[in-house]
Order: structure tokens, then C-alpha cells, then sequence
């Protein structure tokens, strides 16, 4: 057997050609030819007395060819450990002409794309910002409006009044179908509120979507549905056919209330019920804003980080191992996001390299632990409970061929890694309301 490799260190690319003699596979197809002879069952011969000429007449090519795919297999991953070759994805076999009838010789050739080297930032060298979210006045009218609105009494009521909500269908005037569902807050309509004021269900109102918002993309995404682009770009006139009107009773501020929205004795008073509400939303945006950084972290090392990659073998080969669901197109079309992920790849796996990283099963089984209490409302479960319920998080992750594990076990390395490169790259603060804060990630 010979084996030799070109590469192209430009392109990142390899063209191995493994050369095969008689010698190589000789044996082990004699082998399962008189296996075969063993197991081959033959009008006119009784088991295990059928010739070899026949048995080898009759399956000696499928034989030959299984086996020399088994030597081309062993032969290939062989070479690629011996060498320490880092590919992307696996080799990608070269079509060519076998005649496997009379040849007793065999080159084959694969395709390999190779990966480079990743060089991670000196500590310092990059930086992100960290948005520091305060909540503003209205954001906070909001959220109580929300709580109202879910502990409230509701009723509909034959005409709307100013603090009502219109229920019903909402489409631009020229287009067809019926539209898509909102419930549109009167009180959030800043220009021509009189002509939501005392409708009924049945009515049909047309007006200037932005205008009647004063051109606010966010309330218009906030109970349009419309993403914050179509919002920002809707225009003229819609139509909205109303099916009902909604107005909701502010519910009484008493224990029964607060043990609703907070569980049991968490607040016990108007002014510690108002502190938890603002204390939560503050929780929620930290940790959204958390996710912010994360995000800015991933997207700073993918784009300045000089990582070249094997474009053309890495198009080809997305083609080839999702056959049938993509397409050359299709791959060309979106290939910078199939990039990004890569270069993202490359550069979380260097991070647990360098840093050693490892997540053990106790962090798995507790991880898993701590959601399920979290479903049961009981984050501070007894030390004894929590024990007895190891057995049954072990079983949950056990399932489906262990898919649950290996997901928390991803979920936590990639914690794991933004933590270490929190460390590495240099974070400011930039103070943002919760309003700005929703219109930059909306």
C-alpha cells in the first residue's frame, strides 16, 4: 500500500491517493470467501460443501469490493491520525472507474479540506461593550399594565373607551386576505385617538398606521406582530375590523394578589410588591443583557479574527452530507452564515484546549436538577429531596440515546468558554434605558 499526500497550503486543501496492491486485501477477501463456503447455501450442495470457484463466481465481487472499502477506510483514518491532520468535516471520496473484474491493483483519491490553525487574542486586545440597562417610567407602566391585564377581571364592553384594548384583524388597505390578529392599546395611539374612542365590534376603522403612533416602530412591533424593519417601513393606510373590545379592571392590591404573582409571602405590602416588580424586571434585563455581551463576544472574535478556511471544499461538502436537503444554491446563497458558525466552531474548541476545559456528570446531573425544582416552583429544595431525586434526572438524561446529556453537556463547555473569554476581552458598560435596550434587540 502507498499513500501520499498534495496539499495546497493556499487553499487549504489535500488530494490523498492511497495505491493498492493484490497483497493488500489478498487475504482477508480469501478469508470471506471460505466464510462464505461455510454459511452459502446452493441448490444441488449441502451446506458448507459448496465450492470455492462458486462461491467466488457468485459473491467473489461484492467481496472484493467490501473489503477493499474496509482497507480504504482503515488505510485513510489511519494516515490522517499518524500525520495529525485536522480536517473539516471527513474525506470526501474522488469518483472514479473500478473494474473490479480483472484489476488487482486499485488507486483511489479524496478530497481533504484541512483546518488552520487558530490563534485566539492576546488577553486585552479586543473589546465589546456591555449594555447597563435602567429601567425607565415607562417600561415599568408596561409591565404593571401587563399584570393588570393578567390578574385583572376582563370584560367586553359595547364601545370602547380610552384605556380599552381593540381586539380584531389588522392589514395594510391594498392587501388581500384577512389580515393578521392584534389587540391595539388605545391609550398608546398618539395622533386621532377620538376615532378608536367608541367603537363596537363589527366596525371597521382605516387610518395611518404610523402616523397614528407618531412614527414609534417599537409600539407598532409591540402590538402589531410586525418585525422592528416591517414596523419601521409600514406605511399609509390599514385597516383594522374589529371583533371585540377588551378592558380589563386593574385587580386589588391586596395579599392575594401578590401571592399570584410571586408565590406564597414573597412580598406582604404595596411598597414591597412595587420593589419585586422593579427588582425582577432589573433581573430579567441583566440577564438578557448578559446574553447581549455573549452575543457580541462570539460576533467580534468571528469577524476579527483573521481565520482562513477551505471555502470550496467546505461548499462542496456541505452539498455532499446534507443530500437532498440543500443545494449548491442554496449553500452559495447563505454560505457566510455557514462561516460564521464554523470560525465559531474552530474558536470554541480552541478556547477548551487551551483552558483545559471539562464539564464533569455531577455538573450535568445538577444543572438538570435545578430545572426540573424550577418547574416545580422549588429552587431551595431540601438537601435529602434533592438527593432523592438524582436517580430520576439520570434516567430523564439516559433517554433518547442520551440526547438530553450531551445537549446540557453543550450547554454548559459553551458557558464555560464565553466565561474564559470574558476574561480575555475588555467589557465597558454603556448605560441604555430598558426602552432603547428593547429597540436595539428587537
Amino acid at each position: 500500500m502507498n499513500i501520499t499526500l498534495d496539499r495546497n497550503d493556499e487553499q487549504l486543501t489535500g488530494l490523498l491517493t492511497v495505491h493498492l496492491t493484490e497483497a493488500d486485501y489478498a487475504a482477508t477477501v480469501d478469508a470471506q470467501i471460505k466464510d462464505y463456503t461455510k454459511r452459502a447455501q446452493v441448490k444441488g450442495f449441502r451446506p458448507g460443501k459448496v465450492p470455492v470457484g462458486m462461491v467466488k463466481k457468485m459473491y467473489g465481487k461484492g467481496i472484493l469490493a467490501d473489503e477493499i472499502n474496509k482497507t480504504l477506510g482503515k488505510a485513510v483514518d489511519g494516515y490522517v491520525k499518524e500525520q495529525n491532520l485536522r480536517l473539516l468535516g471527513e474525506a470526501l471520496p474522488v469518483a472514479s472507474d473500478v473494474d473490479f473484474d480483472t484489476a488487482k491493483e486499485f488507486t483511489f483519491q479524496f478530497e481533504l479540506g484541512l483546518l488552520p490553525e487558530v490563534n485566539l487574542p492576546a488577553d486585552g486586545t479586543a473589546e465589546v461593550e456591555r449594555y447597563q440597562v435602567s429601567l425607565d417610567d415607562d417600561t415599568v407602566q408596561q409591565t404593571n399594565e401587563q399584570i393588570a391585564r393578567q390578574y385583572g377581571e376582563t370584560t367586553n364592553p359595547d364601545a370602547s373607551e380610552a384605556n380599552d384594548y381593540l381586539f380584531g384583524k389588522l392589514k395594510k388597505a391594498d392587501e388581500e386576505g384577512e389580515g393578521r390578529m392584534v389587540l391595539l392599546p388605545i391609550n398608546k395611539v398618539k395622533n386621532g385617538a377620538e376615532q378608536f374612542i367608541g367603537v363596537k365590534a363589527g366596525d371597521v376603522l382605516t387610518f395611518d398606521l404610523k402616523n397614528a403612533f407618531d412614527n414609534d416602530a417599537a409600539a407598532i412591533a409591540g402590538f402589531s406582530g410586525l418585525n422592528k424593519a416591517d414596523a419601521e417601513a409600514a406605511s399609509g393606510d390599514y385597516v383594522l375590523s374589529v371583533e371585540k373590545i377588551n378592558r380589563t379592571a386593574a385587580p386589588e392590591m391586596n395579599q392575594e394578589l401578590f401571592d399570584k404573582v410571586f408565590g406564597p409571602e414573597a412580598v406582604s405590602s404595596q411598597e414591597e410588591f412595587d420593589a419585586k416588580v422593579r427588582e425582577t424586571m432589573q433581573q430579567n434585563y441583566d440577564r438578557e443583557s448578559d446574553g447581549a455581551l455573549n452575543n457580541a463576544i462570539v460576533e467580534k472574535l468571528v469577524t476579527g479574527l483573521d481565520i482562513k478556511l477551505p471555502a470550496e471544499f467546505f461548499k462542496k461538502w456541505l452539498v455532499r452530507t446534507n443530500a437532498g436537503k440543500l443545494t449548491a444554491e442554496q449553500v452559495e446563497e447563505h454560505y457566510g452564515d455557514y462561516e460564521k458558525e464554523l470560525k465559531w466552531s474552530l474558536i470554541r474548541n480552541k478556547v477548551v484546549e487551551t483552558a483545559d476545559l471539562k464539564v464533569s456528570n455531577d455538573e450535568i446531573i445538577n444543572r438538570t436538577l435545578d430545572k426540573i425544582m424550577g418547574q416545580f416552583s422549588m429552587p431551595n429544595m431540601p438537601n435529602d429531596m434533592r438527593e432523592s431525586m438524582r436517580g430520576y434526572a439520570d434516567s430523564y438524561l439516559k433517554q433518547d440515546n442520551g440526547k438530553q446529556y450531551v445537549a446540557e453537556y453543550e450547554a454548559i463547555l459553551a458557558e464555560k468558554v464565553l466565561e474564559n473569554l470574558r476574561g480575555k476581552v475588555v467589557v465597558t458598560d454603556k448605560p441604555v434605558t430598558a426602552e432603547e435596550f428593547r429597540n436595539l434587540n428587537s
